[in-house]
């Protein structure tokens, strides 16, 4: 293993239309990305860069409310709405979030609009989404977004199976009534945050909670760092157009740990750029919420073993451990 971390570039374009010796070749190296870095960038996904820019530019306009006007939205972390700066502390599982450190971000947050049949399942992972009368236009835009995204997931998630030698709709059957949530992460600049405490981050590190994450980011000098297998950290790399990919801790505990869920942290607003704000598009796509997720026995899975949770459960105990506030 490499301590840089292997983050490779893949083109989901080629799977899409690829044969199957050439989607077998795409799926064994995402599988060896996975095993050394838990990242890996996506080209070809075909989502327009003008939707991600309208989409910028209408969340700036919900930023740029006086807190005011934002309160009425304010939610928790794992709601749907505003998540205030200072509500929120991520930090690795098991530890204790610090509160004085809380992250230097706030969020406009949404979920998948869907239905299961279950009334009680519906109401605690389906709710309302909260849209502003003040910026109309981030119902649409948002639709828009999480269906083309929703579509990658799908595809990235058939790349995943293959990869593990399974049926490519082995992920995907198990998604039909999974819960997604979007965050826009509005990172502040320096100028509104003041210097940050020793240790306090954009996101603190952490590893994200569920299955797959896609990231559409800004470049910056406060930007995405991944941490390798020596245990440090390094810039995730940029290129203009793809979307960053992480697995997530359910994944990884589904693959015994063949794959890994890798720490990862958003670096502070640094007084190189003390103007710079950058905003972040963030998918976290889950399973469905009753499955149950067992280690594959080897040689599917990497062998570490965790007893089986039901998906659901899991999800709710990492939201309280991320609240501070």
């Amino acid at each position: 293993m490499t301590a840089t971390p292997d983050i490779p570039l893949i083109d989901v374009g080629r799977w899409r239309t690829g044969d199957p010796s050439e989607r077998a070749a795409l799926a064994s190296r995402l599988d060896r990305a996975m095993q050394d870095s838990g990242f890996f960038l996506v080209s070809g996904h075909g989502i327009p860069a003008d939707l991600r820019d309208r989409l910028r530019a209408a969340a700036r306009r919900f930023f740029a409310l006086a807190p005011a006007e934002k309160e009425p939205y304010r939610c928790a972390p794992g709601g749907r709405g505003w998540i205030a700066k200072g509500m929120e502390a991520n930090a690795f599982y098991g530890e204790e979030p610090d509160a004085a450190r809380a992250d230097l971000k706030e969020t406009l947050t949404s979920g998948r609009d869907h239905r299961t049949g279950d009334a009680a399942l519906d109401e605690e992972w389906f709710p309302a989404n909260v849209w502003l009368p003040q910026v109309p236009e981030l119902e649409q835009l948002c639709a828009e977004y999480t269906a083309v995204t929703w579509q990658l997931y799908l595809d990235l998630m058939q790349m995943c199976a293959l990869a593990l030698g399974l049926e490519e709709s082995w992920f995907t059957e198990r998604s039909r009534d999974a819960p997604f949530t979007f965050n826009i992460n509005r990172y502040p600049s320096l100028a509104d945050t003041g210097t940050p405490l020793e240790g306090q981050y954009r996101v603190g590190p952490h590893t994200d909670w569920g299955v797959l994450t896609i990231l559409d980011r800004q470049p910056g000098y406060g930007g995405l760092q991944v941490q390798g297998l020596d245990g440090e950290w390094t810039d995730a790399p940029f290129v203009p157009d793809a979307f960053t990919v992480n697995i997530a801790d359910l994944l990884a505990r589904w693959t015994g740990d063949r794959w890994r869920s890798t720490r990862h942290r958003v670096l502070p607003p640094s007084a190189d750029a003390p103007d710079e704000e950058l905003i972040s598009l963030i998918m976290f796509f889950e399973t469905d919420v009753t499955a149950v997720v067992e280690p594959f026995a080897p040689p599917v899975g990497g062998g570490a073993w965790y007893e089986p949770v039901t998906a659901g459960d899991y999800l709710l105990e990492r939201e309280r451990a991320a609240t501070v506030a």
